[in-house]
């Protein structure tokens, strides 16, 4: 499977994880400037804010610490956007969801609080 289908079919999969726990998808794939939030839902007050981290095969490293700094306030300036834009009023949350792809068989590990932006 290739890269790219690889992490298309793991927001899918991230997507329908959450809509089974009852979250509701507000957008996927939005974008600031050159900044992306993979999936962004909302569960009773709060919004959530998601990166999705697929890998194949037994990943040398976890998904969520592929999330590093940089990526971390990348999300946060584009969380940011998007509450100034739509002018939400939630609570917000970042979490990761990694779907590791390993003998023919998706699996779901949800994160959530994964991080929290800095004052």
């Amino acid at each position: 499977m290739s890269t790219d289908r690889l992490g298309q079919t793991g927001e899918k999969i991230a997507a329908r994880f959450l809509i089974n726990k009852n979250f509701t998808i507000l957008e996927q794939n939005w974008r600031f400037r050159h900044k992306e939030i993979d999936i962004i839902a909302q569960f009773k007050n709060t919004l959530h804010v998601v990166e999705v981290k697929t890998r194949s095969g037994r990943p040398l490293v976890e998904g969520r610490v592929a999330v590093n700094k940089q990526k971390q306030n990348d999300l946060i300036a584009a969380a940011n956007a998007y509450v100034e834009q739509n002018q939400i009023e939630l609570d917000v949350q970042f979490d990761i969801i990694e779907i590791i792809y390993y003998r023919e068989r998706f699996y779901a590990r949800y994160i959530p609080d994964a991080f929290y932006p800095r004052v």
